[in-house]
């Protein structure tokens, strides 16, 4: 017998790769991003380190010299613009099982 209905689609997202991160180019890397982590996961991790950094950057408009703080505006439109992505993402991936 033939079913009629598909089975819905997977709600599993990519895992990541073990990724080192190289923070000084003279230097071997000393960490590096796990394999297996779920995509969800590391989005979850990404946006914390991004509430971070605006944080930070925050603080360092208010300690720059005025020729400086467009450099510090731009970092902070693009740790914001970069938010704002991974929460639409997240967004959608709990719209996406509420559904199901």
């Amino acid at each position: 017998m033939k079913k009629l209905v598909p089975d819905p689609p997977s709600l599993h997202l990519a895992e990541t790769v073990e990724t080192p991160v190289n923070s000084c180019p003279e230097h071997p890397p000393l960490f590096s991003v796990c394999a297996g982590v779920s995509a969800e996961d590391a989005l979850v991790h990404a946006l914390l380190y991004l509430k971070s950094a605006s944080a930070t950057i925050g603080q360092a408009v208010q300690h720059c010299s005025e020729e400086g703080r467009g450099f510090v505006c731009s970092a902070q439109q693009s740790v914001e613009l970069a938010r704002a992505l991974v929460d639409a993402l997240l967004d959608g991936i709990e719209l996406r099982v509420l559904k199901d």
